[in-house]
């Protein structure tokens, strides 16, 4: 955690430099103090530099809702936890509620006739908002209320959070999208808002926080992620509800990871980026781990240094094919064979090796165990497998060492949809870039430039990650994911211009710009600044045809893939 020295001498964190908020006054925090379970904690037991007071007033804020006020939505991303302190909240478990009744709207496909009207209707001036006559300011803080409540808790199974309750915990520790749509119930709610820094640094400090939020991600998530592992549907209930139990969840890496990727990007020190090591190559294998948010990469010795074979993102295990071996040959054991290295921010399961022996390994069938590892064979068919990672004396791996340590060095496997192009086959022709124009009002939404290797170019074009750190934080949930076929895109209506995206952004996929009327003025705030919007790739989400640089390039130079795995790029390098 960085810290800054204050004037007495203590190590305070940096993050306090910009407090979460300036209006949390003394009294709020004397209030804050009084309520369980601060009221409860131990002062003594926090670091002077890191009072418990402190953290309270520098990560957290008060916020007020009205009744139906949304609080969060599910799929959106967020950094921060909240407890109630008065009224209550309503949150929706199921089914979950259309995305137009919570701020989205289903993209409208454009008709032959609007695809084709594009052409010569696009506006001349750059980035015009076409609803500017209606919409003059864009920088006030967008409010979504939810209608006929009385309807919707007919139609959803509904539960309340009362006051004293935490919820969001889980979204902001480990940087998945939230769960559930929350709301609002009755004249006023007070939440206490807390960043995710400061919910970590209670816990580290607070062994019954800890407890707490532990208990909650048990009761709330465990149960559903455990469920992805294949061996678990052999299980009995009992056995699953011990291995539930016995697991732990850990988080490694920089949650900020980001921005201080971004900073070694651009000194060209990316490829010594230092990564945490969660297992290592050659230890005893004691447990298994399950990546539930992030990634990872796997690596192997090769001589003073390593090669990257494979990278894992959620869902994906190790540690499981050398336990299954050891229990089956305990007189000839065998160490871990690689080494596990997180990319980033990554959160993880951990289930200890005693607990896969007794109640996983023997409930499964004898078909369905990975073969014993041998010095120069793999299993290739068992579901636990790590996809094209091979044993030392076994082939090399599909894509070359050179090309794995491009993709994993510049994290271009989060990208779900990632440009790639073929410089070999294009000819800089620009109808790529002409036909993004065309379809987004004369503004192409992405540039003809990236990172390279050999005759590989990855675009700075929105990859629509697996983990889009650019939605973190978004304070109107402009930016997201979206509801009907999962891509990230902007509202450009709720965006307030306050380049949270762009900045979170590693792949320097998101501008800002400035906006304009039809007749070419540029739009000022209040403010007298410029009305800013954040605009990217939005895959064309609204033509029948897909993305139209795919289809106007006329060499089959460019392409659109999914680099979580090397599927897709090992068949496009082989045409």
């Amino acid at each position: 955690m960085s810290s800054s020295v204050t004037a007495s001498g203590l190590q305070r964190p940096r993050r306090w430099d910009s407090p979460f908020t300036d209006d949390l006054t003394e009294d709020d925090v004397a209030r804050l103090l009084r309520l369980a379970p601060f009221r409860d904690m131990n002062p003594e037991s926090f670091p002077r530099s890191a009072a418990l007071a402190d953290i309270l007033r520098n990560d957290g804020r008060l916020r007020t809702y009205q009744d139906g006020e949304i609080i969060v939505r599910q799929g959106d991303y967020g950094t921060s936890a909240f407890m109630v302190i008065s009224g209550s909240a309503q949150v929706v478990l199921s089914p979950d509620l259309p995305p137009s009744v919570v701020g989205r709207r289903e993209p409208a496909r454009r008709g032959l006739y609007k695809a084709l009207a594009q052409l010569w209707g696009n506006a001349r001036e750059d980035e015009v908002d076409r609803g500017a006559d209606r919409r003059r300011t864009g920088r006030e803080e967008q409010h979504i209320f939810l209608q006929d409540i009385p309807v919707i808790l007919n139609r959803h199974r509904t539960a309340t959070i009362e006051a004293g309750s935490f919820f969001g915990e889980i979204a902001a520790l480990s940087r998945m999208p939230r769960t559930s749509t929350i709301f609002a119930r009755g004249p006023q709610t007070e939440l206490f808002e807390i960043r995710w820094q400061g919910l970590r640094d209670l816990m580290r400090y607070d062994p019954q926080l800890r407890k707490y939020i532990d208990d909650i991600y048990r009761e709330r998530a465990l149960s559903t992620y455990l469920a992805e592992i294949p061996f678990m549907q052999y299980l009995s209930e009992e056995a699953k509800q011990a291995v539930m139990a016995a697991t732990q969840f850990e988080t490694y890496g920089d949650y900020d990871w980001s921005g201080e990727y971004k900073k070694l990007a651009q000194a060209g020190t990316a490829a010594v980026a230092k990564e945490q090591v969660v297992a290592s190559e050659g230890d005893y294998p004691n447990s298994v781990v399950m990546i539930r948010a992030g990634f990872a990469r796997i690596t192997q010795r090769v001589g003073d240094g390593h090669r990257t074979l494979n990278y894992l993102g959620s869902g994906r295990i190790y540690g499981f094919d050398e336990i299954a071996h050891n229990w089956r040959q305990p007189e000839r054991p065998v160490p871990l064979q690689y080494t596990l290295r997180v990319l980033g921010y990554t959160h993880v399961l951990v289930i200890p090796a005693a607990v896969i022996e007794e109640h996983v390994l023997p409930a499964m069938p004898s078909h369905r165990l990975p073969s014993l590892i041998e010095a120069d064979s793999q299993d290739t068919s068992s579901p636990f497998a790590l996809p094209t990672v091979q044993r030392p004396a076994a082939a090399e791996p599909a894509v070359s060492a050179d090309l794995m340590e491009f993709l994993t060095e510049n994290r271009l496997f989060n990208g779900t949809e990632t440009m790639v192009i073929d410089l070999d086959r294009c000819t800089r022709c620009d109808d790529c870039v002409r036909a993004c124009a065309s379809t987004h009002d004369n503004n192409p939404r992405f540039l003809r430039h990236g990172p390279v290797h050999a005759n590989v170019m990855v675009a700075q074009a929105c990859m629509h990650c697996a983990d889009p750190v650019c939605m973190v934080g978004c304070p109107t949930g402009a930016i997201h994911r979206d509801a009907f076929e999962g891509e990230v895109v902007i509202n450009p209506a709720t965006c307030i211009g306050c380049t949270t995206c762009a900045t979170n952004c590693p792949y320097e996929s998101i501008r800002m710009t400035e906006q304009r009327a039809p007749n070419g003025e540029i739009l000022v705030a209040a403010d007298a600044r410029p009305i800013l919007k954040a605009t990217k790739c939005d895959l064309c989400i609204d033509q029948y045809g897909g993305p139209a640089c795919v289809r106007a390039c006329p060499h089959d130079a460019l392409d659109r893939m999914n680099l979580n795995t090397l599927d897709d790029l090992v068949g496009w390098l082989k045409r």
